[in-house]
């Protein structure tokens, strides 16, 4: 291992503590959303930040545990024709939770004051649009008692090309990797003017960013889960006990030959 690369891991969460905390903060993910469902509450994340910033890994912590008809992820692709003629936030609309829901958005309606803005596939006037809109649109959310978190990962340049050379070399995680991911290289400067420039018209008082530095993904991990429940009024949530009821005598059933169904070969059985 290079130098450098020794430091790195040296300076990284032992293991076997962010595994103990990270245990221990999804126990409390699965009492939020039982606070979430029993109050009826509405709940939005907003994970945002640069291409290999670690959205993705957080995004799949907070919801390993969780009730996917209760917390659900929101990764929109490109927007079709017809969304294009829509109104920008129509489409993020229509993702919103009901009462005892929880969505996380996998990147949100920030796309038009990033890559859209950085890679040109919005106008001038649409971005402007955007940045005037965008404080209105989330009080809106506010006041209609939505419960808005929002946070952008932010990474280093050199650990985000090391990521993007990691990718390139593992074939399971190469579909991670798109043309557009590799433009943020080249472009670096540009997205960091547009994150700037994204931050004073939208880090709103009663909606901030939320900061996640994750050069280290565990503590950003740890650091952003860890928040994220500080923010929140939930409480443990007293729920029915469940029995299991006694298995009934039988009534003769008889089940059908193996040789009339076909069954999955056992595979497991050459390993």
């Amino acid at each position: 291992m290079a130098a450098e690369g020794r430091a790195a891991e040296a300076g990284r969460l032992r293991k076997k503590a962010y595994e103990r905390e990270l245990l221990r903060l999804q126990s409390e993910l699965v009492k939020t959303q039982e606070w979430v469902r029993a109050e009826g509450i509405r709940l939005v994340v907003v994970f945002e930040g640069r291409d290999a910033a670690g959205k993705g890994g957080a995004i799949k912590r907070v919801t390993e545990y969780l009730n996917p008809r209760i917390a659900r992820i929101a990764a929109l692709p490109a927007p079709t024709e017809r969304q294009r003629g829509q109104w920008y936030f129509q489409r993020y609309v229509e993702q919103l939770p009901a009462a005892g829901e929880i969505v996380l958005f996998d990147r949100s309606w920030y796309n038009r004051a990033g890559v859209e803005r950085v890679m040109g596939f919005c106008t001038p006037v649409e971005y402007q649009q955007f940045l005037h809109q965008c404080p209105t649109f989330e009080r809106m959310l506010i006041e209609a008692g939505i419960q808005l978190r929002k946070y952008w990962f932010s990474v280093s340049d050199t650990e985000q090309e090391r990521r993007f050379r990691a990718r390139l070399e593992d074939p399971m995680r190469q579909w991670k990797l798109s043309p557009m991911d590799t433009e943020s290289i080249s472009r670096w400067e540009d997205y960091s003017r547009a994150k700037d420039e994204m931050f004073v018209h939208t880090d709103l008082p009663e909606s901030p960013w939320n900061v996640v530095e994750s050069d280290d993904k565990r503590r950003a991990r740890i650091n952003m889960i860890a928040h994220l429940l500080s923010t929140l009024p939930y409480r443990d949530i007293t729920k029915p006990a469940v029995e299991l009821p006694p298995r009934p005598p039988s009534t003769g059933y008889q089940r059908p030959p193996r040789d009339l169904q076909k069954y999955v070969p056992d595979h497991a059985s050459e390993l």
